[in-house]
């Protein structure tokens, strides 16, 4: 379980993550949503130390992250940020190859490139393994990512935004894939996700976020109602429950 205790990151004098405290339970997809500048992906980093926090704890599976060796906190948690930039040409097998650097160094075993090919098939990237970055659609460069994401291996996957910029069809993909890791592997997901119905479909517990302070948590039916919803976005909604899925409308 990864657990957060009264997290606070700062900016000057501006706190975008205020006394924040929350619980990743194992096994399962906890979707964070909430207005822009809520502290989703700021929350997200902490968790994965790309960025340091001013106050609070988080211990992964007991153990607070500060204490983590860097090489071993990357074989427990994977995250995928919202922008990816890479500045070399690679073909999809070898971005997917980059996940097991924790494990290889750079020298991948026969093990590694099984690992390898398991997720490219997983994320049904075989036709395109040697096609390079730069001529996919995005669809497909996300499916690439999230591929290496699950070739390194961890129990715990963290994704900033993985729908961001994609249409439908490759969104519905996306979601489902997430929901077989959890579902069939027995991965634990953390997503950020703007989507509320994707969120409502997909997801077994919902964090909302507003102005660096946890609004309100719980599971999908406790959330995903009228007048919660309305509350932080200040706009309209109409919910419907449509085969025991949370649908919303809004206007």
């Amino acid at each position: 379980m990864i657990e957060a205790k009264k997290l606070v990151k700062k900016y000057g004098d501006n706190k975008v993550v205020n006394d924040v405290s929350f619980k990743l339970k194992k096994g399962k997809i906890t979707s964070f949503i909430g207005p822009n500048g809520a502290g989703k992906s700021t929350i997200l980093s902490i968790i994965s130390r790309i960025i340091g926090k001013d106050e609070g704890e988080v211990f992964i599976d007991g153990k607070e992250i500060s204490s983590w060796d860097t090489k071993e906190l990357a074989k427990k948690v994977a995250i995928l940020k919202q922008s990816n930039h890479i500045n070399i040409r690679l073909t999809v097998r070898d971005l997917i190859s980059f996940g097991r650097f924790p494990y290889s160094g750079g020298k991948l075993t026969s093990k590694d490139w099984e690992l390898v090919d398991e997720a490219i098939r997983y994320m049904k990237l075989e036709d395109i393994q040697d096609r390079y970055l730069d001529q996919l659609s995005g669809g497909q460069r996300q499916r690439a990512y999230i591929a290496m994401v699950i070739a390194q291996d961890t129990e715990y996957i963290l994704l900033d935004e993985p729908l961001n910029n994609l249409d439908m069809k490759h969104s519905v993909d996306i979601m489902k894939t997430l929901r077989r890791l959890v579902d069939e592997l027995g991965k634990t997901v953390a997503i950020v996700i703007h989507d509320i119905n994707f969120a409502s479909c997909y997801s077994d517990y919902i964090v909302i976020l507003k102005n660096g302070k946890i609004a309100k948590e719980g599971e999908v039916k406790e959330i995903i109602k009228r007048e919660i919803l309305e509350d932080i976005y200040d706009i309209g909604f109409d919910i419907y429950d449509i085969k025991n899925n949370k649908i919303c409308v809004y206007y």
